[in-house]
Order: structure tokens, then sequence, then C-alpha cells
């Protein structure tokens, strides 16, 4: 009776200690997914400022004052618009009036 009771209480002792380390394994890995939902919510936010941020930065007006600004660019008229033929088609010149509707255009 009292080896059963020894092998009894072995295995009692056995599965609390099992049971201690599966708590505190769970309890680890709780942390750990709260710790990576936290990050993940930092991210979203950061990934929303930073899309804003790039709308922002590619609106049309902006780009055209960086286009005029830093690069000297300017708009294209008919007196700086330069043809470039490749030497085996003949040069046709702009018609001298520019068709008004898109009837006269097809």
């Amino acid at each position: 009776m009292t080896r059963l009771n020894i092998v009894l209480l072995a295995a009692l002792l056995a599965s609390c200690l099992y049971l201690v380390k599966t708590t505190y394994d769970t309890r680890r890995l709780f942390n750990e997914i709260d710790r990576a939902k936290t990050l993940h919510a930092k991210l979203e936010i950061d990934y929303k400022r930073l899309e804003a941020e790039r709308q922002a930065q590619a609106t049309h007006l902006r780009v055209e004052k960086v286009a005029r600004d830093r690069l000297q660019m300017r708009t294209a008229t008919a007196a700086l618009t330069q043809y470039v033929t490749d030497g085996s088609a003949p040069v046709v010149a702009p018609a001298a009036s520019a068709p008004t509707s898109q009837a006269e255009v097809r």
C-alpha cells in the first residue's frame, strides 16, 4: 500500500509541476500576443499617418510648384514645342487652326 501511495504522490507532483509549467507558458504567450497587438496598433497608426503625408505631398498644386521652383520647368505651349522625327518620315507642320470640336478631330 505504501508503494502505491508513493507512486500516486509522485504522479500527483509531476502533474502539478506540469500544470504550473503550462500555466506559466500560457501567461508568457498571452503577454507576447498582447505586445504584438500593441505593436500592430502603433504600426497601423504610423502607416495611416504616412499615407496621409504621401497624399498631401502628391497634390497637383504641390507637384506643379516643385516642378516650377526646383526643376525650373514651365508649361508647354505651341511656341515651346519641338517635334522630333526619326528622319524617314517627312516633317509635317502643324495646321494653322486647331480643331475646335471632337467631331473635327475624328
